[in-house]
C-alpha cells in the first residue's frame, strides 16, 4: 500500500507538504501542489482516515443502534439518517441489537472503541432494564424511545397524541367498542399510545374495551388478533367493532388473522394502525394509520447530534414532532 512517504519521495517534496496539500491545512505553491497531485494519481495513494482522525480527534463517523432493521419503520428512519449523514460528509456504522439489552451494551462498547463522534440510539430495552453508561463522553440522540438519561437529546413523535387521533377517528365513525392491541408493557412509546387510546375514550365518555399487549411484530399481531377474535366470537354483548393496533406490522398480521377467520375489514372490524410504513398503502384493504414523520425524525436526529459534536450547543434538547392520521379503507362507520 502506498504511503504518504512514497508520495513525498515521488513528488520530491516533504511529507508535511503532502499533508498540507491533502488536508488543505496550509498554502502550498502551485508547482509543488501539482507535483503532489500527479504523484497521488500515479501511485493511487489513498489518505489514511485513521491517521487523520488520530490527529484531529474526529472520525467523521456516527454510530447507530436499532432494535431490528427488518422492521420497515426503523428502516425508513435509518434511510433518512443515512442520507443526512452522507450530505454532511459523515459515515454511519449501523448495529442491529435484535431487541437484546446485552447485545446493545456490547455494540455500544464497540462503537466507543471505533471512536465514533456521536451516537443515535433507538433503544431495544425498557428503562428499568438498561441504562446508558453515566460516563459516556460522546453526544447521544435518542430516537422514538426514551431512556432514563438526562444527558441525551431526544427526538420522537407525540405517541399519545397519535393514538388519540386514531381513537377519535373511530369514535367519529360511531364506534363505541374499541379494543387496543398495544406493544410491550414498559416501553415508553407503547405505554404512551395506550394512554392516548384511554384518553380519547375518556374524553368521549366511552367505556374502554379489550386491551391486549403484543411485541410489535407481524407474527405477534397475528397471534394477538386471534386471541381477540376468540373473545369476539364468545362474547354475547359488547363485541369490539374496531381495534387500535399500535404499529403497522402488528396490524398487517392482524389483517391476516381476520381474513383467516372468515371476517372482513372494515365490514366486521375497523382497523387503525400506527407508523404509516410504506407497506401500509398496499395491504388489503389499504390501512388507515397514524403517520409518523419518519424523514423529519432522522434529519433532526443527525442535525441535533452535529450541534453537540461541533460545540454549537451544550444543553440537552427534546424535540416532539406531531403525527397525522392517514385515512384509507380499513375503517368505516359502525352500522348497528
Amino acid at each position: 500500500m502506498t504511503s504518504i512517504k512514497d508520495v513525498a519521495k515521488h513528488a520530491q517534496v516533504s511529507i508535511s507538504t503532502v499533508s498540507h496539500v491533502v488536508n488543505g491545512t496550509r498554502f502550498v505553491g502551485a508547482e509543488a501542489t501539482q507535483r503532489v497531485q500527479v504523484a497521488i494519481k500515479e501511485l493511487a495513494y489513498v489518505p489514511s482516515s485513521v491517521a487523520r482522525s488520530l490527529k484531529s480527534q474526529h472520525t467523521h463517523t456516527l454510530g447507530m443502534l436499532v432494535p431490528n432493521c427488518s422492521n420497515p419503520y426503523f428502516s425508513e428512519i435509518m434511510r433518512s439518517i443515512e442520507e443526512r449523514c452522507f450530505e454532511l460528509g459523515y459515515n454511519l456504522i449501523l448495529c442491529n441489537t435484535y431487541d437484546k439489552p446485552e447485545r446493545q451494551t456490547k455494540y455500544l462498547q464497540i462503537l466507543r472503541e471505533k471512536r465514533v463522534d456521536g451516537l443515535i440510539l433507538i433503544t431495544a430495552s425498557k428503562p428499568d432494564q438498561w441504562r446508558l453508561p453515566s460516563k459516556l463522553t460522546i453526544p447521544v440522540v435518542l430516537v422514538d424511545r426514551e431512556v432514563n438519561n438526562k444527558f441525551c437529546d431526544l427526538v420522537e413523535t407525540a405517541h399519545e397524541h397519535g393514538a388519540k387521533l386514531a381513537t377519535q377517528h373511530l369514535i367519529a365513525l360511531r364506534h363505541r367498542q374499541i379494543a387496543c392491541i398495544a406493544g410491550p408493557k414498559g416501553l415508553s412509546a407503547s405505554d404512551q399510545r395506550v394512554k392516548g387510546w384511554q384518553a380519547a375514550l375518556e374524553w368521549a365518555s366511552v367505556k374502554p374495551s379489550v386491551l391486549l399487549h403484543s411485541d410489535f411484530t407481524s407474527q405477534g399481531g397475528y397471534e394477538t388478533m386471534l386471541e381477540l377474535l376468540a373473545y369476539w366470537q364468545d362474547a354475547q354483548t359488547d363485541k369490539p367493532s374496531a381495534v387500535v393496533i399500535c404499529n403497522d406490522l402488528m396490524a398487517i398480521g392482524a389483517l391476516r388473522a381476520i381474513h383467516e377467520q372468515g371476517l372482513q375489514v372494515p365490514r366486521d372490524l375497523s382497523i387503525v394502525g400506527f407508523d404509516d410504513i410504506e407497506l401500509s398503502r398496499f395491504t388489503n384493504p389499504p390501512l388507515t394509520t397514524v403517520r409518523q414523520p419518519k424523514q423529519a425524525m432522522g434529519i433532526h436526529a443527525v442535525d441535533m447530534l452535529m450541534e453537540r459534536i461541533k460545540g454549537r450547543r451544550s444543553e440537552t434538547q427534546a424535540l416532539l414532532l406531531t403525527p397525522e392520521l392517514a385515512v384509507r379503507d380499513s375503517t368505516a362507520p359502525f352500522l348497528a
